[in-house]
């Protein structure tokens, strides 16, 4: 399995815990780690819990995933003080991070991964 991993980084504890629960069903062997809301459980994202969460992912290389824009712009952030290689996806959080989790389970390398992700990219 390649030596990547995942972080999902949403404004709502319950959508980055749901988003967990789905994409933990086909991927028991992929490095996972999220955050969702604010340290005192409110709306919201935060450059040091995003960052704790890269920390905390054991792979060097992290597929990063998205419900709004400051949480993207604080994995940005995250990624521009960070030694690893975050690689933030503007797909849809649900469908962007169960495609590259199963991808990666099932052994995919990196280019096959992104090249699925680009069918996905929102742009706005």
């Amino acid at each position: 399995m390649a030596d990547v991993g995942i972080v999902v980084v949403s404004h709502s504890k319950n959508i980055a815990q749901g988003v967990i629960d789905l994409i933990s069903e086909v991927a028991k062997d992929v490095s996972i780690t999220y955050v969702g809301g604010t340290e005192d459980g409110g709306i919201g994202t935060s450059f040091d819990q995003v960052q704790a969460v890269v920390d905390q992912n054991d792979k060097e290389t992290l597929l990063a995933f998205f419900d709004l824009g400051s949480a993207k712009m604080n994995l940005e952030m995250v990624a521009d003080f960070s030694d690893k290689e975050i690689i933030v996806n503007s797909v849809p959080i649900v469908e962007g991070a169960y495609t590259a989790t199963a991808l990666l389970q099932a052994g995919a390398d990196l280019d096959s991964i992104q090249a699925q992700l680009a069918e996905l990219t929102i742009n706005k």
